[in-house]
């Protein structure tokens, strides 16, 4: 290998210092400042992967995070990392790196010979080849295709680095640290708006840092430098390098993703950071990506982007080839040219597809001595796996003559650019096509809108379409005192920054070279580098029926690789609209989807790793209990006290003494594990009649209601009190190992069904302790605490109030799960332990004791009140359970209720829930099955029901339990067998399921 560098280029990097790595074996040195893939080409590889379906060597084809190429393996041991981009790895010292997907050698893979067999695998080869002979898929089929499935090697090792979540609120977040993003953050921060700047690449300025230009009569990189000053001295702005907004989501809420000890694994801290923002304004100032150009033979190793070869030029001091063609359709070509001629590198010529040629840029390089060839195309690219030149021919042709063939060893190729408009997209905003500049853009009439109905996403810069110098400051500017004024506040900077542009000519859109390429030229251009995907392929698509770009993206993979298409997308486009005879906005474009580009798993798990992979939750008052014997429950991720077991006693004796307090005096109990979401806006009131089977929107503010939530299978999943706040705002009390399954089907279904229903919810469940303070003492107790009247008339049954008690703002409910007279007092959470303390106190006189979830369940089953988890399992509707009156007549449908009218959903002979008295002293085991007469097929004895959850009741004195039975609503008083695990058999009796105060009188106090 021979060195490419060019000695006095180099922007970023360090030329007189060097860097050791090893890349597949061999020791190689860079520069400090060099990516891996600077470094590697300087060194003279070319070659550092293969393509995943023919094993083609490929070579990087940009220079930064859209390379689909150049993907390699990091690391050994611990540290082993697959799927990395050599384009954006930032080399540092005893770097250790692999190309993948290849065997035995990344220059002779055996698995080359899939590129011999590329006639019989054409796009969607899979879909008609593994279905015959069925009997092929288990044993040969499915194994090979795993074996073949992925790029790179799972990591096995534990990975020791750490890595963490900051949540950040401010004005405006400006995504891109280019010339756009510099502006749009000086314009916005100059009005006292808070300003978060992000940028994915370790520098700022993005493309005039190779390309230059000239910004306030200065040369850019100095305006740049300036820029950075004058917005690091402000504080109102906080600005982070290698940090990328991964996506851009509804309400304001966007992700970034900052790489902090890549380069230097060996020093402490987190390695990744995960930023959740919310901003009131976001601009996506993301720049553009240069698209490549379909030729025959444009996937060979060195015919790389035209902007990446100036990058690797410029920036790093290196020259991909000794002999560089230019092929282009547009001016920004002749910037690679005359930047390689001025850096003495041979440019044998420019190929211009334009019968014209180009602008200005063109007669310099004439100038300069290059020659160029207009009207003309490549018409294939000779070599294997590098190049050794390429053959021309006129472009409006078809490729059979081609006129001659000249040496080279690399080619630039520039097919115009295209605005990065992920991020503007993964909310909702939509493009609109510039057939002038052949690019989508975003449109300004239709952006990603908040919750004011006003846009909250503006794009800036080339991410607007905006391509020269002076046009991009400007529209950056503009956004940046849009941005300020829609927060409140207005730009002091007003005057628009003056930049030279050079002129340019019209772009002509070539999507194929030449322009009527047979398909023996159109099956060796490449749109998809990594997966393989041919302009051929995506005519076969078409010719099949697959007229969706989504289905064709499918059938041929196009896009769905690591890059997400960002090279490929549009020109994959507009080879399916050429083969569908339509315009290319009738096609569209595949959806865009976050995050941008691919980020560590360890960033998105954060500190969730290893003991806090799954945090065990406390409540306020947890300390208090573990001083005061409780056992411990594990319920949900939380710890609740199973029971207080005193000196002496058992654990079932404590149980049996707390349910006998609660009945006979006053019981205290912690409920703080209770879901609480707080569902808010106009729309509240319908939403909420589609969750639950009854009506919410008639509820009257300071009023309860119980309320039951189904699955859209019509299942039953959840079950609590839901309190109406104020005319917009309810409070949903969810069990408490629902409560964050119950909010994300909440916002599930406002995302995906209702997103224009003006609905908001939060998960409170964590700001407020509540205590239940519960038995036929409770008024007594609390009324002697001082500041509130809590007796019948002012509180009555399934009802709320706000007011002090002992001092402290409270919120009281008047509900029960016991049976008895009941309150539920919320308070935030920091005052919870006092206020458990000042409750105890004042109790102590009525004997005051304080239960846990074991007699909870006792009291509740002792009232026949269901328990979700216990009477049911996923298969119970309500009206198994005898709910039907929570069911409501008067609304035409909420989620579940059209499953619910199945046949075997409304079957009369489905098993209802039933009380269940044990025999002979005995307790029924949990889950226990009754028995029928027969057997079935099987030789199983038949069964008629089943135990859903069974006590020991201290009220009743014997064993109660409640169950599904086969028609048991109408067998009172018959006699069920329940075989014992321990060889007995047990009985009993089916009964009603309320076995205690069936009246209600006590719990109305």
């Amino acid at each position: 290998m021979t060195s490419r560098r060019i000695a006095g280029k180099g922007r970023f990097i360090d030329s007189s210092s060097k860097v050791a790595f090893t890349f597949d074996g061999r020791r190689l040195t860079g520069h400090p400042g060099d990516t891996l893939a600077s470094a590697v080409l300087g060194a003279g590889q070319v070659i550092m992967g293969r393509s995943f379906k023919y094993h083609r060597p490929r070579g990087p084809v940009a220079a930064g995070p859209e390379e689909p190429n150049a993907l390699v393996e990091l690391g050994q041991g611990n540290r082993f990392e697959p799927n990395q981009r050599a384009t954006t790895t930032a080399l540092f010292d005893g770097l250790y790196a692999t190309s993948q997907n290849r065997w035995p050698s990344l220059e002779y893979d055996i698995g080359g010979i899939n590129a011999k067999l590329a006639r019989l695998l054409p796009a969607g080869f899979y879909y008609k080849t593994f279905m015959y002979p069925r009997e092929f898929w288990k044993d040969i089929y499915e194994p090979f295709i795993r074996k073949a499935a992925g790029l790179g090697k799972a990591p096995t090792e534990k990975d020791p680095d750490t890595y963490e979540h900051v949540h950040y609120h401010t004005d405006i977040t400006i995504l891109g640290g280019g010339v756009a993003g510099l502006q749009a953050a000086l314009t916005a921060a100059s009005g006292g708006a808070r300003v978060l700047l992000l940028e994915q690449s370790p520098h700022w300025g993005g493309r005039v840092m190779a390309d230059g230009g000239e910004i306030d009569g200065k040369p850019a990189a100095d305006w740049v430098a300036a820029t950075i000053t004058a917005l690091e001295e402000m504080d109102n702005v906080t600005m982070r390098l290698n940090c990328m907004g991964a996506g851009v989501y509804d309400h304001g809420y966007l992700l970034g993703y900052e790489r902090l000890r890549d380069d230097t694994p060996s020093l402490p801290g987190p390695r990744h950071r995960l930023w959740r923002i919310r901003s009131t304004r976001v601009i996506t100032a993301t720049g553009a990506i240069e698209r490549p150009l379909s030729f025959a033979g444009n996937d060979i190793p060195g015919v790389m982007l035209a902007s990446a070869v100036r990058d690797y030029l410029e920036l790093y001091g290196v020259a991909v080839g000794r002999k560089v063609v230019v092929v282009t359709n547009n001016d920004d070509g002749y910037r690679t040219a005359i930047a390689l001629k001025a850096a003495y590198v041979d440019v044998p010529c420019v190929i211009d597809a334009r019968p014209l040629g180009g602008g200005p840029l063109m007669r310099e390089a004439e100038a300069m001595g290059i020659p160029v060839e207009r009207g003309r195309a490549i018409g294939k690219v000779k070599g294997g796996q590098y190049v050794e030149g390429v053959a021309i021919c006129s472009h409006d042709g078809s490729g059979g003559v081609f006129e001659r063939e000249i040496e080279c060893d690399a080619v630039a190729m520039s097919g115009g650019w295209s605005p990065v408009v992920h991020l503007w997209s993964h909310c909702g905003g939509k493009l609109t096509w510039d057939a002038e500049q052949a690019l989508f853009r975003p449109d300004a009439k239709r952006p990603p809108t908040g919750a004011d109905g006003e846009g909250f996403v503006l794009p800036a810069g080339a991410a607007d379409g905006e391509l020269l110098l002076g046009d991009v400051l400007g529209n950056a500017h503009d956004a940046g005192r849009e941005a300020a004024k829609a927060v409140g506040k207005t730009a002091k900077v007003r005057r628009r920054p003056v930049a030279v542009s050079v002129a340019q000519a019209p772009i002509l859109p070539v999507w194929m070279m030449p322009a009527r390429a047979g398909y023996e030229l159109r099956s060796k251009a490449w749109l998809d580098y990594q997966n393989d995907v041919k302009v051929s392929d995506v005519a076969l698509a078409a010719q099949e029926g697959y007229q969706s770009v989504e289905h064709t993206k499918r059938y041929t993979t196009l896009g769905m690789a690591t890059d997400q298409g960002k090279l490929s997308n549009i020109n994959g486009l507009a080879v399916l609209s050429d083969a569908l005879g339509q315009e290319i906005p009738v096609t569209g474009t595949t959806t865009f989807r976050p995050p941008y580009t691919p980020i560590s798993m360890g960033a998105i798990a954060g500190e969730a790793r290893g003991k806090v992979f799954q945090p065990v939750r406390r409540t306020p008052m947890h300390d208090w209990h573990d001083t005061h014997g409780a056992d411990w429950e594990p319920v949900g991720q939380w710890r609740r006290p199973y029971a207080y077991v005193r000196r002496g006693e058992t654990v079932h004796d404590a149980v049996t003494r707390e349910v006998k307090n609660v009945r006979q005096g006053v019981g205290i109990l912690d409920a703080s594990t209770l879901g609480k979401i707080l569902v808010k806006g106009p729309d509240a009131g319908k939403f909420l009649d589609m969750m639950y089977t009854n009506m919410m929107s008639t509820l009257a503010p300071g009023k309860c209601r119980y309320g039951l939530m189904c699955s859209e299978n019509g299942f039953l999943m959840d079950d609590g009190v839901v309190a109406r706040i104020d005319e917009d705002t309810w409070l949903c009390h969810t069990t408490t190992g629902g409560a964050d399954h119950i909010h994300a089907h909440m916002e599930e279904w406002l995302q995906t069904e209702w997103w224009d229903w003006k609905v908001w919810t939060a998960n409170l469940t964590e700001q407020y302790a509540q205590i239940a303070v519960v038995g036929p003492r409770a008024r007594t107790v609390l009324e002697a605490l001082g500041g509130m009247r809590l007796h019948p008339q002012a509180l009555p049954f399934m009802s709320w109030t706000d007011g002090q008690l002992a001092g402290f703002d409270v919120r009281v409910f008047r509900i029960s799960f016991s049976g008895e007279l009941s309150f539920e007092i919320a308070v935030k959470a920091g005052h919870g332990p006092a206020l458990w303390e000042k409750i105890l106190e004042a109790g102590a006189e009525c004997g005051i004791q304080p239960y846990g979830t074991e007699a909870l369940h006792v009291l509740r089953a002792e009232k026949g009140y269901i328990m979700i988890g216990d009477e049911t399992d996923g298969t119970v509707i309500p009206q198994d359970l005898g709910l039907n009156w929570a069911i409501s007549k008067k609304k035409d449908d909420f989620i579940g209720k059209r499953a619910q009218e199945r046949v075997h959903m409304a079957d009369p002979d489905r098993w209802k829930l039933v009380g269940l008295l044990a025999y002979d002293d005995a307790v029924l085991r949990d889950g226990a099955y009754a028995v029928a007469e027969g057997r079935n097929a099987n030789g199983q004895r038949n069964v008629q029901g089943r135990v859903t959850s069974t006590y020991y009741s201290p009220t009743l004195g014997r064993g109660i339990a409640m169950g599904l039975v086969h028609d048991g609503p109408n067998r009172m008083g018959e006699v069920l067998d329940f075989p014992g695990t321990d060889g007995k058999l047990y009985r009993a009796q089916i009964v009603d399921p309320v076995f205690y105060d069936k009246s209600g009188g006590r719990l109305h106090g």
